[in-house]
């Protein structure tokens, strides 16, 4: 929620040079940066606001949400911890760390209860610019957002669940049961027929994909029974997580078509995974609205979204917008791991609303199906928070977890360096094998082994960070030329060059997350991306090498092979949800490099967001109607 920073100098632009009194002071101790000022200042003019303690509440409540919540809890304000700088997009953790020495000290908050008092009070809230319920200092736009996602969940909750020809649907069932469908599944997947809304969770290898599947089928089913052939859209944030989709689910109906289920699979149109901002019809005049809305609904009759935990307040209250009322909706995903960059908690909001209740549209996924054991093993003790357990399984040893300790890890020019050592031979090796791959010509050679290992970091700068690690690699395989007498390859294109995509560009169908590889060709360098699609460089704007990347940009990928750096046990970014997306993107192997001190710190420290989302759903639930907000 806040930031602390140390100026460069006088002219810093996060230095607001024209602030007074309190505002002025949290800035120049570095707790508010100068857009959070400017935009209380402008605030409190247009709406006649004078309390400097207001006014500071409206800062921290823009910062609030760039940090990921959607209000500010004034309660948890004070002496609140440090959020990472902006780069590195990771959300508040609960736990403090250990802050930076900020410009000056901190000066004084506001008393609790005279502070919640002037902003209740406020012109501002009187004027509907600001919302104060429950503890909790919301933004208008946000205030609305929240209201509008849990109104328009609490409608569909309201509605007449879909008929059901239930002799129809255990015949199906037994037909696309397979070996691979266990009763966990098989409840999930009923239930999921049953309802208008299912919110399907579990971890890695729990069978999301394997239950989305045979939902498709049975809801196909059911459709043929009516005489009607299903209209089905299938979507993920990002353009890689999309991929996964549509390949894993390609996969399973293949399985299932040379078995009784052959004729249901048939029943199903051609799937092709979309990211959520294609599927809700982008606007290149506006980023947060789309052309598919409340007026313009979408003609699907099911609706599955995977990897929710990505999805933002803003993304999923236009899709909820977008949604047909009777439209099968099925949001996929894990709430353990890092929630979305944007604001909100969305998908952790709606399993801790309906926790523990009757009729909930929650079907979890608890039983792992890999062979992977002591990796499962490992994500299991990280979501209980058992830090001693993960720290026995990493000491275990074997082939598939381990644990590279530096003693005195930090995030320290030091401690990279005694990584690196460790390292080199690994991300050479995974970096040497693209590389070849690539000189061969060999584009799906050097696209697979894009997945054979991958270095997940969580900052994207200084020493332990990703830019750091990208360029060390880098050299390494210039070196690795010259001593095997190799000409080495020059320039942002070179032969082997991994590139991972960062916003999404529909002219050329590429979408945020999506990998790729420079693979010379007739002579030229030329990007090949999955699915065959071939572009040249000279067209591509928004992407990095991925030698090495975030956590944050691993999410909806995985690869046979993960390597994890930990930072030092004190900084701000090491949170268990951020271990935990991490350990899950190994399919075979782990290997965690870091001090036992930052694998505890990791695994006891929560990343939290202030929202009343859970509250409101749980408040409409109770009286089948609009809720108040709370905290989650």
């Amino acid at each position: 929620m806040t930031e602390l920073f140390e100026p460069t100098d006088a002219a810093d632009h996060r230095l607001a040079l024209r602030a007074e009194g309190l505002l002025a002071a949290f800035n120049r101790a570095g707790l508010l940066t100068a857009a959070d000022t400017h935009v209380a200042v402008r605030v409190g003019a247009l709406g006649g606001e004078t309390d400097e303690t207001v006014l500071l509440a409206v800062a921290l409540a823009v910062r609030a949400v760039r940090r990921g919540s959607v209000a500010l809890d004034l309660a948890a304000a004070p002496g609140a911890a440090p959020a990472p700088p902006a780069e590195d997009l990771g959300p508040t953790p609960s736990t403090p760390a250990t802050p930076a020495t900020p410009a000056t000290s901190a000066p004084p908050w506001p008393e609790p209860t005279a502070w919640a008092r002037a902003v209740r009070g406020s012109v501002l809230v009187d004027a509907g610019v600001l919302h104060h319920e429950h503890g909790l200092l919301y933004l208008d736009r946000y205030h609305r957002l929240e209201a509008q996602v849990a109104d328009d969940l609490a409608r569909r909750a309201a509605q007449e669940p879909p008929e059901v020809d239930e002799d129809r649907l255990a015949a199906a069932v037994a037909a696309v049961a397979g070996e691979h469908f266990s009763a966990e599944q098989r409840r999930a997947a009923e239930h999921a027929v049953r309802s208008r809304t299912t919110i399907l969770t579990g971890g890695p290898g729990t069978g999301k994909t394997t239950t989305v599947a045979r939902v498709l089928l049975l809801l196909a089913d059911q459709a043929a029974a009516r005489g009607e052939r299903l209209s089905i859209a299938v979507a993920a944030p990002t353009g890689k997580a999309a991929t996964r989709l549509e390949e894993a689910i390609a996969g399973e109906l293949a399985g299932l078509r040379a078995g009784d289920a052959a004729a249901l699979v048939d029943r199903l149109p051609a799937l092709a995974g979309v990211t959520l901002h294609r599927l809700l019809g982008w606007r290149p005049d506006n980023a947060t609205r789309f052309r598919h809305h409340r007026g313009n609904r979408l003609g699907h009759d099911v609706v599955v979204v995977d990897e929710s935990s990505m999805v933002d307040l803003t993304l999923m209250g236009r899709l909820l917008e977008a949604v047909r009322p009777r439209t099968r909706l099925l949001l996929v995903g894990d709430p353990q791991q890092l929630t979305s960059v944007g604001a909100g908690a969305v998908l952790g909001d709606l399993v801790d609303a309906h926790a523990d209740t009757s009729g909930s549209p929650v079907a979890a996924l608890t039983v792992n199906h890999r062979s992977t054991r002591h990796i499962n093993e490992l994500s299991e003790r990280l979501r209980r928070g058992d830090a001693d357990g993960v720290l026995a399984v990493l000491d275990a040893g074997d082939d598939e977890v381990s644990l590279v300790e530096l003693p005195d890890a930090a995030d320290g020019p030091e401690a990279a360096e005694r990584a690196a050592a460790e390292l080199h031979e690994v991300c050479l090796g995974a970096a040497r094998r693209v590389r070849g791959a690539a000189r061969d010509g060999d584009v799906a050679g050097a696209l697979a082994g894009l997945d054979a290992h991958r270095l997940l970091c969580a900052h994207r700068e200084g020493p332990w960070g990703v830019g750091a690690w990208n360029r060390r690699v880098e050299l390494w395989l210039a070196e690795d030329d010259e001593a095997r007498g190799v000409a080495p390859s020059y320039g942002p294109w070179y032969a082997g060059r991994p590139l991972l995509v960062t916003s999404n560009d529909y002219t050329l169908d590429l979408y945020n997350g999506e990998t790729g590889v420079v693979v010379p060709t007739a002579g030229r360098p030329r990007a090949f991306f999955a699915g065959g699609r071939e572009v040249s460089p000279g067209r591509l704007d928004a992407v990095e090498t991925m030698h090495a990347m975030t956590v944050h940009k691993s999410q909806g990928s995985q690869a046979a092979e993960v390597t994890v750096l930990l930072p030092g046990e004190d900084s701000p970014l090491l949170t268990r949800e951020l271990f935990y997306t991490a350990v899950t993107r190994a399919e075979r192997r782990l290997r965690v490099v870091g001090s036992r001190a930052a694998v505890r710190a990791a695994v006891e420290r929560r990343a939290e967001r202030a929202t009343g989302l859970a509250a409101r759903l749980r408040t409409a639930r109770a009286a089948d109607g609009p809720a108040d907000a709370g905290r989650r």
